[in-house]
């Protein structure tokens, strides 16, 4: 159990929250959720003892051992994997490394002897002979060549020393898990291995992520930092959401009787608690939601930007036609003979095991590249738009402010439109004369999203559109782009997303051609194992 006693932290005066109290228990997975800047990475380092509290107290048994994943990943190169992963327990691989010592000296002598034998009898105590199998199951589940365990961890890229440090964090059976955004980088059958670890786990798991569709597998509470507090509600992430929202409508509609609002909620409580869609998630959240009183429900302070695309024309029966592309970057073929044709209300979601793939698509299909060998072909009515997972060349070296920015892509360009566009976008007062170039990474998104809604484009190209935004400004994208009437070409690590948006997946196969199915992204999976 880890218990937390009136925390509260304070920056240049201000407090990000405070009277904090809170318990962890086994058992429980708990997804801390807030605002961009509201303090949830803050909040996971306080618990962790990374950060102390400018007041109150954490308190945590000694006796149990608590696991935090770390994201520096350079900070192992000259180790090699198993190693790193070991010291996931720092007790076991501290005894490991003393043992070694021990047996390597020449002069191996009694009182050595007796220490090497208790440190045998530590090791065997905390399964370390089964310290090889467990990292090997870890790195199998997360996809990871568990042959190359002795590798050195400067062999590997990005993604794979993710998934290492990741399974560092989950090594040797410790009591309480603590995570920060775990799935960033990682794909689709690694996270659903994690989900299913997270299920099974139990012990206690603390978890920071924007990935709906992972809080929803894997939490059985909520951790809501909004209002400068932090409060714990029961149950997953929709539950939170659509109860929050539903708060959100009666406190702006005062006019009707408190007794129907009661009985409205009362009633949603009751038909959620009952919903048990999904066979991996465990009965006791059903038993928790059922004890839900109305005044434990959530209110939210939270704003949502507004994203709406509209269409500048019909689109007419061609659209695009894509034959044999082919491409080869810095010595690799990303893509080859690919093909396929885009109709009328398809919402294409592209996958692709080679992360440059689906961007190389996207900037030759937008002429920003030229293919090695094949050809495609706009249709004659359509207008597109695109959105880059890169988008530094839109920001770097430029001095405008964000009004200034915009205007340049505006039919409109009062300052009363900008400014009134730029509200709904979450840019109020004097943020709109902030420098383009010193935006954080979510408000450069936003800006980007502003720009394509003033093109009025009939086709949409996203790359990665959710990087770097919070979860408010996920679920508006998302919603923008269920309800658009056009074509949407895109691709994105949000499961959430794509299950919602996408009508039909492409995968660009790494032997050449293209999947492709009229599908859910959840069909193609279960289709593609």
């Amino acid at each position: 159990m880890l218990n937390v006693s009136g925390v509260a932290i304070n920056f240049d005066g201000q407090n990000l929250f405070s009277n904090v109290n809170l318990q962890f228990l086994p058992g429980n997975c708990y997804g801390i959720i807030g605002a961009n800047g509201a303090g949830k990475s803050t909040f996971l380092r306080i618990l962790s003892g990374d950060l102390e509290p400018s007041k109150g107290e954490i308190s945590f048994d000694p006796k149990y051992r608590m696991s935090v994943l770390k994201q520096d990943h350079f900070a192992y190169e000259e180790q090699s994997i198993f190693e790193t992963i070991m010291q996931g327990n720092a007790r076991l691989y501290e005894i490991s490394v003393e043992k070694d010592a021990l047996y390597a000296k020449p002069d191996f002598s009694e009182e050595d002897g007796n220490r090497a034998a208790e440190l045998e009898a530590e090791f065997a105590e905390l399964n370390g002979w089964e310290a090889e199998t467990e990292a090997a199951k870890l790195m199998q589940g997360l996809g990871l060549d568990s042959n190359a365990m002795y590798d050195r961890m400067s062999t590997l890229n990005q993604s794979e020393k993710v998934k290492v440090l990741l399974a560092r964090a989950l090594f040797g059976q410790p009591d309480m898990i603590l995570l920060d955004e775990p799935t960033n980088g990682l794909d689709a059958k690694a996270i659903t291995w994690l989900e299913d670890f997270l299920i099974e786990y139990e012990g206690t798991v603390i978890v920071v992520s924007h990935d709906r569709h992972f809080l929803n597998n894997v939490c059985t509470h909520i951790v809501d930092v909004d209002y400068g507090k932090i409060k714990l509600y029961i149950g997953n992430y929709d539950f939170w959401y659509e109860s929050s929202q539903l708060i959100q409508r009666m406190l702006r509609d005062q006019n009707r009787k408190a007794e129907e609002k009661i009985k409205e909620l009362q009633n949603f409580i009751q038909r959620f608690s009952a919903n048990k869609s999904k066979s991996r998630q465990a009965t006791s959240r059903k038993k928790l939601l059922e004890k839900i009183t109305v005044e434990e429900m959530p209110a939210s302070s939270r704003r949502y930007p507004y994203v709406g695309f509209t269409m500048d024309r019909e689109l007419g029966k061609d659209v695009l036609t894509v034959s044999g592309l082919t491409k080869t970057v810095d010595g690799v073929k990303v893509l080859d003979n690919v093909s396929f044709i885009v109709g009328r209300g398809d919402k294409i979601a592209f996958v692709a095991q080679n992360e440059f793939a689906v961007p190389t698509l996207f900037k030759i299909l937008t002429e920003e590249m030229e293919p090695d060998a094949g050809t495609f072909k706009w249709g004659v009515s359509t207008s597109r738009s695109y959105f880059p997972q890169d988008n530094s060349a839109y920001f770097n070296d430029v001095d405008d402010s964000i009004l200034k920015w915009l205007e340049q892509y505006s039919k409109d360009t009062t300052e009363t439109y900008l400014r009134g566009f730029l509200g709904k976008m979450l840019f109020s007062g004097e943020d709109v004369y902030k420098p383009v170039k010193v935006l954080s990474g979510g408000e450069k998104v936003r800006c980007m999203l502003s720009r394509m809604m003033m093109f009025n484009s009939n086709v949409l190209l996203l790359d990665q559109p959710t990087n770097h935004l919070d979860l408010e400004s996920i679920t508006a994208v998302n919603n923008g782009l269920i309800d658009f009437k056009g074509v949407v070409l895109f691709a994105s690590h949000d499961h959430e997303f794509t299950q919602t948006v996408a009508n039909r997946i492409i995968e660009i196969l790494p032997e050449g051609g293209t999947f492709d199915r009229v599908t859910t992204y959840d069909e193609y999976l279960e289709m593609r194992g």
